[in-house]
């Protein structure tokens, strides 16, 4: 994911240290088994009425034009949460959650977007995400663990956001980024991936456009 261009006017390092109030890291034993990370950015004014169909990578530009022109930030967009497997389903996700939530509480704003990656949409990559928000459990919460983490949390799902996330590479860099080999044009299925990606092996390029889900945590 880290291929996106967009990526870089957060992770960058010649900006990565501006949002370090909205980074953590996740420790168990004393070992580093996770982090997570948000970015502050000015909503509700003009031109932003609405959260962005772009998600992601619109919210991280929101964010670097706010900075630049010196605009101050009203709210908060979780970006990551990402644990290593064996820190996983032993409620240390909704600690980091929590963690975001709180910090967010503490800058004085009274709520905090994410745009959420459901965790297990790549089981099924060809659904429509509209379609996939719609699965529910017999108690009403949603299917998707990662969703249904953020709901029982107070979070309330908004919108989809599209096209969240934007990655473009040529044919070798996406073997190299995934492994896999791309030989054919058309729809290719990629490991983690929560839609497939599009690839041109005449014009030499594939095309992975995500999307995510907006959802609102009231603090």
């Amino acid at each position: 994911m880290r291929h996106d261009a967009t990526s870089e006017l957060y992770f960058g390092r010649s900006v990565f240290f501006d949002y370090l109030d909205y980074a953590f890291g996740a420790l168990l034993d004393g070992e580093i088994v996770g982090r997570a990370f948000g970015v502050p950015f000015a909503f509700n004014i003009e031109g932003r009425s609405e959260l962005p169909d772009g998600g992601w990578d619109q919210v991280i530009r929101w964010a670097h034009e706010d900075r630049l022109v010196g605009r101050r930030p009203t709210t908060i967009s979780a970006l990551e949460i990402a644990l290593v497997p064996k820190a996983r389903g032993i409620g240390n996700a909704l600690a980091m959650l929590n963690a975001l939530k709180a910090c967010a509480k503490k800058m004085g704003f009274a709520e905090m977007f994410a745009p959420v990656r459901p965790s297990q949409k790549q089981l099924d990559s060809r659904k429509a995400m509209r379609e996939y928000v719609t699965l529910h459990r017999a108690d009403g919460l949603p299917t998707d663990t990662w969703l249904r983490t953020h709901v029982r949390a107070g979070g309330k799902i908004l919108k989809i956001a599209p096209y969240s996330m934007t990655i473009v590479g040529t044919i070798a860099e996406w073997t190299q980024w995934t492994g896999a080999a791309f030989n054919c044009s058309g729809q290719a299925e990629v490991e983690g991936a929560l839609v497939p990606v599009l690839v041109s092996v005449e014009q030499n390029y594939g095309v992975y456009v995500e999307p995510n889900v907006w959802v609102q945590h009231a603090l």
